[in-house]
């Protein structure tokens, strides 16, 4: 009997030891220890703002860390049904682009501005990678406040990363394209095809945009970005990969070349050419597209000239520099000094030194020159190179203490490594086939190093089965400690690209909370009740509609015939924080309003035939949310019925 009960005991003691020694590993999120560093209880908020791109969603999606908590979608270059943006005349300009109105894309880079090489917590910039565009999420609002289309360009893949004052936001072009566009063989790539690295300048006061110049450079296909800091702020790094110019199968002919390049760009040195008028206009159309806060309505402007940049009349403003092999990402340090290169077909990771570089510079350290940009020689710029990174390196953050953490597709790991050693140190598994990660400020001067995020492209096995689509997700690592311990994974919405991260606080305190009503300039826009009105122009009708708990005003409507177009135009006139309206009416096209207090926002509806439609309140806004309702009537197209409403 004692001998069962010894033996009972040790088999006990023996299963405790694989389960907390397996937990122990980091790589369990099911421990106790992981659910309580991830729980926020109800009351409390999260630590960060994690800002994740929607992917082919066309959309941002905003988390909370550690909780993985949604709170938000916005949209941004995509229509959302949610809440009639890109549906209404105020919020359809935003969508308008040279080639017709767009209401989808595939946003890929979330950025945050910063100041001193800090995330600063104004806006968040974001790119269109197939018809390229960049927006500008104000961060008060979190609404989109500006797209501007990038000419020639296609697949703007590396955007939009910004310098350290957030001077500009730089965008580069996937795709090199004929400049300007005409009809050649595509056997002629190599003759016809250029590409572009572009700068667009950002006003610090209100965060406006404008292309301020782009550079003409050989037709490879540049792939992302990241600028200087410290001493190489005034630089920008753009990978770029298919130095053959190959234009045909790509994944083999691409990959002939050992080395491809980072182009390293003075873009100081790029504006003293453009002050020296160096610049050459070119004729391009493109459109900027503005949202106003007091007119709550967006407008569209087309531009039609740019400056463009030669290397060739620029000596000094562009370099290449040799990097193993076909280089994805490209990222800086925290100190400015270091630039990581993911050459993902490599086998390590190099990392170039600014120092060296401009050292090389000096001493014209040329092993060729492509189309008048100096390449330099790998061995006189190199700082170190990472062995054993993973299979499949892409992208690296830091987490300002000295280590650096690049993600490895193929291998589906993050790979922790020590700056100046290159000493890999640490890795993590990711479930599965990880793109980007993320740690907040982990792209900047001073990052926020607590947590790492992993984005993951396949979730098979992970979550309960949804057809033969599944979602994506993200995964939250512990990266306080000496090894990288797994807390959490959630569910993502469409593909979660990149993502920044910022401190709450940060953003808490500058939240707005209305839209104040004397402020509001839309023009059929509503002060008070006693304003709403019926106007007919015509075979128009607009409807100056007031929204407040728990009524329309006007609320029954007659005088409408079939044939008119009717403009619902409603004001919410509340003032407290979270209240929001929404308005549909039976039969109507496009998506629901739904209106911010103090917002005015238009539902256009075209009857087809007589008779007496509903219309009524989509958000629940109080107890009798349900009486928030009303009638339009509509006669006949000849009808003498008497417009009225009350």
């Amino acid at each position: 009997m004692i001998q069962k009960i010894i033996i009972l005991l040790t088999i006990s003691v023996l299963f405790l030891v694989l389960v907390f020694g397996c937990s122990s590993n980091g790589n369990n999120p099911g421990t106790s220890d992981a659910a309580e560093k991830v729980y926020v209880a109800p009351g409390q908020y999260d630590e960060f703002y994690a800002f994740m791109s929607g992917g082919f969603s066309g959309q941002v999606t905003v988390y909370g860390l550690p909780s993985g908590r949604l709170f938000k979608i916005i949209p941004v270059f995509a229509q959302h049904p949610e809440n009639g943006y890109g549906y209404t005349p105020e919020t359809k300009p935003m969508l308008q682009t040279s080639y017709g109105e767009i209401a989808w894309d595939d946003a890929h880079h979330p950025e945050l501005s910063q100041t001193d090489g800090t995330p600063d917590g104004k806006w968040l910039f974001i790119n269109a990678n197939n018809t390229p565009r960049i927006a500008r999420i104000n961060l008060k609002t979190f609404e989109t406040e500006e797209i501007i289309e990038i000419p020639n360009s296609a697949g703007n893949h590396g955007s939009p990363f910004t310098t350290m004052n957030t001077e500009y936001v730089v965008a580069s072009t996937r795709f090199s394209l004929p400049i300007p566009q005409k009809d050649v063989p595509r056997s002629s790539y190599k003759e016809n095809f250029k590409g572009t690295i572009s700068f667009i300048k950002v006003n610090p006061e209100n965060g406006r945009m404008n292309i301020a110049f782009q550079i003409l450079v050989p037709g490879f296909n540049y792939d992302l970005a990241h600028s200087g800091k410290g001493p190489s702020h005034g630089w920008a790094f753009f990978t770029s990969y298919n130095s053959e110019q190959a234009n045909t199968l790509l994944e083999i002919n691409a990959s002939q070349n050992d080395k491809d390049f980072i182009a390293a760009i003075n873009w100081k040195k790029a504006e003293e050419y453009i002050k020296a008028r160096k610049g050459k206009e070119y004729s391009s159309e493109y459109y900027h597209n503005t949202y106003n806060d007091e007119t709550h309505s967006a407008t569209s402007n087309i531009e039609k000239k740019i400056l463009v940049l030669d290397p060739k009349d620029c000596p000094g403003m562009i370099y290449y520099l040799p990097t193993p092999k076909s280089p994805h990402g490209v990222d800086v340090d925290p100190s400015g000094e270091y630039i990581v290169a993911a050459g993902k077909l490599a086998t390590v990771i190099p990392v170039h030194s600014f120092t060296k570089m401009l050292k090389a510079i000096e001493n014209k350290d040329f092993i060729s020159d492509i189309n008048g940009i100096p390449v330099l020689k790998y061995e006189s710029i190199i700082a170190g190179e990472v062995q054993d990174p993973g299979l499949g390196p892409l992208h690296t953050e830091f987490d300002g203490k000295g280590y650096a953490y690049t993600s490895a597709f193929i291998s589906s790991e993050i790979v922790k490594w020590k700056l100046g050693t290159w000493e890999v140190v640490d890795r993590i598994p990711t479930y599965y086939s990880i793109g980007h990660l993320m740690i907040p400020g982990g792209d900047s001067k001073n990052p926020f190093g607590k947590y790492v995020v992993a984005l993951n492209k396949i979730t098979k096995d992970r979550y309960l089965p949804t057809g033969p689509e599944l979602c994506q997700s993200a995964q939250l690592i512990d990266i306080t400690g000496d090894k990288m311990k797994l807390l959490l994974d959630f569910p993502t919405i469409g593909e979660p690209h990149y993502a920044q991260g910022i401190p709450a606080e940060i953003l808490m305190k500058n939240q707005r909370k209305i839209y104040e009503l004397g402020k509001n300039g839309h023009p059929y826009g509503l002060k008070s009740e006693k304003d709403a009105k019926v106007e007919r122009k015509g075979n128009e009708v607009h409807i100056y509609m007031s929204a407040t708990r728990t009524h329309f005003k006007p609320d029954n409507i007659e005088g409408v015939k079939v044939g008119d177009k009717v403009f619902f135009h409603v004001t919410n006139l509340e003032q407290d924080w979270d209240i929001p309206h929404g308005f549909a009416v039976k039969g109507m096209h496009s998506a629901e309003l739904l209106i911010m207090p103090g917002q005015t926002r238009t539902e256009i509806w075209e009857p087809k035939s007589e008779g007496v439609y509903p219309f009524y309140c989509t958000d629940f806004c109080s107890a009798l949310h349900q009486e928030m309702q009303g009638y339009i009537r509509v006669s006949s197209s000849g009808s003498n019925t008497e417009l009225k409403y009350n």
